[in-house]
């Protein structure tokens, strides 16, 4: 299968804002957020301190989602350059223990080129990708199989969203955080991490299920420092993270995935993804599709 690293149409709305990048959804933002008291990840809490060190508590976090088993989701990708944000947002179900995701995606209007585009199911499974109704002369009945191992980004952003687990995964490259505070969320107190991880470091400590993946989005980007912010629960889950990324763009108008080494260009590009757990225990009955039921032939571009 042919998968052209192309945008939605948004492009022309928005220079590189949300984009097709092997048969998925790109879409980037920036939220700079100022930071409080740091620790390392070599200046950890003494072991008998009152409260678990944030960098050890966040190097934890994907260990303990899945020892809980599975929770409900909620997912935002916002793109804003010159001026204009754009959005997708998605909902759905992950099965930590099995790996295993499904969320429903809204498009803004006029990124696939018309007025309004149906929604997307993708499936998120360790890596690979899977999405329904992606359009551009697909079958509706079929899917399209994209290897997050072999995109540069890992599919952090190009799915339209982070796939939560890769999300908490991302947290084992924690090398700096500060606990900003306690605060209230979804009617629970849940402490609030501030800090920066390393795509590169993640990838080399990473499950073996989402290693892959972390792995190409090491070498994808130029510069892997990540800033966050994350909400853990009392039980040490972790119930929202935010991260955001910096991309550079390219003089032909198509994206290059460069990091955030590429901040300071005119033509940078940022990434806010948001992904949010509740409902911890709730069920997520993820299928994957036949491999009849996935499409073989060429995946075209929208058109713009």
């Amino acid at each position: 299968m042919e998968f052209q690293q192309r945008g939605l149409g948004v492009r022309r709305r928005v220079r590189a804002a949300a984009g097709l990048v092997s048969g998925g959804l790109l879409a980037v933002s920036l939220a700079t957020v100022s930071g409080c008291s740091t620790e390392t990840a070599a200046d950890e809490r003494p072991a008998g301190a009152a409260r678990e060190s944030a960098v050890a508590a966040l190097h934890r976090a994907a260990d303990v989602l899945v020892k809980s088993g599975s929770s409900r989701v909620r997912t935002t990708m916002e793109t804003a350059t010159g001026g204009t944000r754009v959005s997708i947002r998605g909902a759905g179900a992950y099965d930590f223990e099995k790996r295993l995701g499904r969320l429903r995606l809204l498009l803004p209007k006029d990124a696939m080129g018309t007025a309004e585009h149906a929604p997307i199911t993708e499936l998120l499974a360790p890596g690979a990708l899977f999405m329904r109704n992606r359009g551009a002369g697909i079958p509706r009945d079929k899917w399209v199989r994209v290897d997050t191992t072999d995109i540069p980004d890992g599919n952090l952003v190009t799915g339209g969203a982070t796939d939560p687990l890769i999300a908490a995964e991302l947290l084992r490259g924690v090398r700096k955080a500060s606990l900003v505070g306690e605060e209230g969320l979804g009617g629970d107190l849940v402490r609030h991490y501030r800090g920066t991880t390393d795509i590169g470091r993640a990838a080399r400590v990473a499950s073996e299920g989402v290693r892959g993946s972390l792995m190409a989005a090491a070498r994808g980007f130029g510069e892997s420092t990540v800033p966050f912010d994350a909400y853990l629960d009392g039980l040490g889950r972790l119930r929202e993270v935010r991260h955001r990324f910096t991309m550079a763009g390219r003089a032909d108008g198509q994206e290059a995935t460069e990091g955030a080494g590429a901040a300071g260009r005119p033509d940078a590009l940022g990434v806010a993804s948001t992904t949010q757990l509740y409902d911890f225990g709730a069920p997520a009955l993820i299928e994957l599709p036949k491999p009849t039921d996935i499409y073989t032939g060429k995946v075209g571009s929208p058109q713009k």
